[in-house]
């Protein structure tokens, strides 16, 4: 059983920037506390995910390639708006980050996520990283389809 294990940070510096870039595009089908069903366009791929109830900061992921035209038609069935962004990512002392750049309604927020493999694995953090917020979830892509950053209280 594939199991994601991640943590995630508020981004305060550029040193990101360098790292090569992708654009996504992302819409969920199904969010709620035991699980989530999301559509992402990568570039010219498309894939569906299916994601389990979090348990600290592991869930179950199962994500499949599927035709992009499936994708675009699955987004119209979305439950809240679509969420887009540039993913930058880059290896620093080991570890692959992914630095997720969110555009329109979520535009300002900057958020970097690490994968490990196990909970308590320890990392080198980068200058550019900034708070933690793996367990705040506003910052779950999820929530901010259905509440996007522009609209928080400043």
């Amino acid at each position: 059983m594939p199991i994601e294990i991640e943590r995630k940070f508020r981004v305060t510096g550029d040193g990101w920037r360098a790292f090569p870039f992708q654009a996504i595009r992302q819409a969920y089908l199904c969010h709620d506390l035991d699980r989530t069903v999301r559509v992402r366009v990568q570039d010219d791929h498309a894939y569906l995910a299916i994601k389990g109830g979090k348990t600290g900061i592991a869930r179950q992921e199962f994500e499949y390639a599927i035709p992009r035209h499936d994708a675009e038609a699955l987004m119209e069935l979305r439950i809240s708006g679509v969420v887009s962004k540039q993913r930058h990512v880059g290896v620093v002392a080991g570890h692959t980050w992914e630095v997720d750049e969110f555009l329109d309604e979520n535009r300002g927020l900057i958020v970097a996520e690490i994968e490990l493999d196990h909970a308590d694995e320890s990392f080198t953090a980068p200058d550019w990283l900034g708070e933690e917020v793996t367990h705040d979830p506003r910052y779950t892509n999820a929530h901010l389809a259905a509440h996007p950053y522009a609209t928080w209280p400043k």
